[in-house]
């Protein structure tokens, strides 16, 4: 039965029984006849009631009260629900089982105590407890034991998640690409901050070594914003905290955590898959993680009362080629304001490299979500649609992989919109110069639209391998007609633009506004390059060509 039902309808009342002898002394023997009579609960068992209501409701203050010691209670009972609240996920329940009257002055009572933590995470028992008569009135003797059997005085309960060794993450060359580490959270505290001027100095000299971006004047700026409340100045790896922990512990206000984190092997390696990652690496840890309840004792031993071990989780694959993506790191740093690069393999679609640069990732994850007026794109699209008449815009730039939304574990890929279908969801940035019935596209789903070229339709992407995405709408083939029709327009677009000079590729070099990208396939690489702003209206096929001696370079 729930709190909440328990709670309408008031106390319980445990019928109590007194068992009454009468003696038969018509001879030397002597019989017993014993029966029952129901009578109206005690003081003292009518108090008990309540307090197990006021369990059952959580409510902290009125089950404290009704003991004898209600501090001690107060701080026990608060300890034990925040301790098994297991994320805000728990429940509990308790239920009086058994009443009995000692004395005038004294009874003994029995509680069931039922904990859910989520499915098949269970926990049951019972545990005794006692009343006393004082001056007052009736009380519960305080014991923790009351609550949890052999809980001692000052001592705590704990929910605990319980996780075997952590899985890796591998690459699409099958090395290790990301691991679970201990990294170094560097904080400042201003509480223990009295000059906050020379620590964040002092901080940010010490740091500079590994993080040359974060100064005195950022630090001091976070701290003012952060009103008291302490700031995460920097995280550090074991190696590099080795080297500046002298330094960075005589800093005033630096405080030192030390935690768990998935992070890459190879430092050369940032991308915006990376955090999506992290996502799905996560979920499938959560999927097999076990649990416990273990109690405290004051000194912190502790006992383990229930759980279950889980098992390993699965190493995960990623679709990332290291070559693709160091690449497009190394190319995609040319442009001097916002660019982006992914890459994708034409027959599966396994994204292969994902990178934008410093001025890019101001802005947030533009290769999935940046959302760009279609431009000179909106050609392909036509072209699409001339070919097959009975189509609708929307019709024809889905066949191109345009407007379809496509959820993968740990991301949320966008492609674009067509024109008349922009939605406030386009994108996580908004261009002012595209209107709202202006056709969209994003860095992704201009690759998409390559690859879609090449093959005859679109295909399903995937940064985990055997974990392929969820598209929000179906894509239909190109047709051969529409597909001949675009890889014509490509291969025009190749010969005017000089990316008919790098050996294998076709593409189509683009214009938007100021803008400038390129779509294009070598062998079973898709790819796509965009540039903000661009210095020249061939910047993007600069960036094509170097992405392609990159791409050339083997990975040492």
């Amino acid at each position: 039965m729930s709190s909440m039902s328990r709670a309408r309808r008031g106390p319980r009342k445990v019928r109590g029984r007194y068992l009454v002898a009468v003696a038969a002394s018509a001879t030397l023997s002597v019989s017993a006849v014993f029966w029952m009579v129901d009578r109206p609960p005690s003081e003292a068992e009518v108090l008990v009631s309540k307090f197990v209501d006021a369990l059952d409701n959580r409510d902290v203050a009125a089950a404290a009260a009704m003991t004898t010691y209600p501090n001690a209670a107060t701080a026990a009972l608060n300890q034990m629900f925040d301790g098994l609240a297991a994320d805000g996920t728990s429940t509990g329940d308790f239920d009086l089982t058994q009443y009995m009257d000692l004395s005038d002055e004294s009874g003994f009572f029995t509680l069931a105590s039922a904990w859910n933590f989520g499915e098949g995470k269970d926990w049951k028992y019972s545990a005794q407890g006692s009343t006393k008569k004082l001056s007052v009135g009736w009380r519960i003797a305080w014991d923790p034991a009351t609550l949890v059997p052999d809980l001692a005085s000052g001592g705590s309960v704990r929910f605990t998640r319980t996780d075997a060794a952590p899985p890796l993450v591998f690459d699409g060359a099958n090395n290790v690409l990301m691991s679970e580490r201990t990294i170094n959270a560097i904080s400042l505290d201003p509480a223990q901050i009295s000059d906050p001027a020379a620590s964040t100095q002092q901080l940010a000299d010490v740091i500079d070594v590994v993080a040359p971006l974060i100064t005195s004047e950022s630090l001091l700026e976070e701290l003012n914003s952060a009103h008291g409340a302490p700031i995460t100045a920097v995280t550090l790896r074991d190696d590099d905290f080795a080297v500046l922990e002298d330094d960075l512990r005589a800093v005033p206000g630096v405080v030192v955590a030390p935690q768990p984190k998935l992070i890459v092997d190879d430092r050369r390696i940032t991308s915006p898959v990376l955090e999506s990652l992290r996502t799905a690496w996560q979920s499938g840890r959560d999927a097999t993680a076990g649990w416990a309840v273990d109690t405290y004792t004051v000194d912190g031993a502790g006992e383990r009362r229930v759980g279950f071990q889980g098992p390993a989780g699965p190493d995960l694959h990623a679709t990332l080629d290291p070559r693709v993506q160091l690449a497009a790191e190394n190319a995609v740093v040319m442009a001097g304001t916002s660019a982006s690069i992914v890459a994708l393999s034409t027959s599966t679609g396994a994204i292969l490299g994902a990178a934008q640069n410093s001025y890019a990732n101001e802005q947030g994850d533009v290769v999935f979500g940046g959302s760009y007026p279609a431009g000179t794109a909106s050609e392909l699209v036509k072209a699409v649609q001339a070919d097959r008449g009975d189509d609708s815009a929307e019709d024809a730039a889905a066949r191109l992989g345009l407007g379809i939304h496509y959820s993968m574990p740990g991301l949320d890929a966008y492609t674009g919109t067509p024109a008349d279908s922009r939605s406030a969801i386009d994108g996580i940035r908004t261009v002012s110069t595209a209107s709202g019935d202006e056709a969209t596209v994003t860095p992704f789903g201009l690759a998409q639209m390559a690859a879609a070229i090449s093959r005859g339709s679109a295909p399903t992407p995937a940064i985990v391998a055997g974990q392929t995405a969820v598209a929000d709408r179906e894509s239909e083939p190109i047709g051969s007609d529409a597909a001949n029709r675009l890889r014509a327009i490509l291969a025009d677009s190749s010969n005017s633009s000089g990316l008919d000079t790098f050996d294998g590729v076709q593409g189509f070099a683009g214009e938007s506004g100021d803008d400038r990208f390129v779509l294009a396939t070598s062998g079973d690489v898709a790819f796509a390059v965009y540039i903000e702003d661009a210095d020249g209206g061939d910047q993007a096929v600069r960036m094509t060509s170097r992405l392609r001696q990159e791409m050339a370079n083997p990975v040492e």
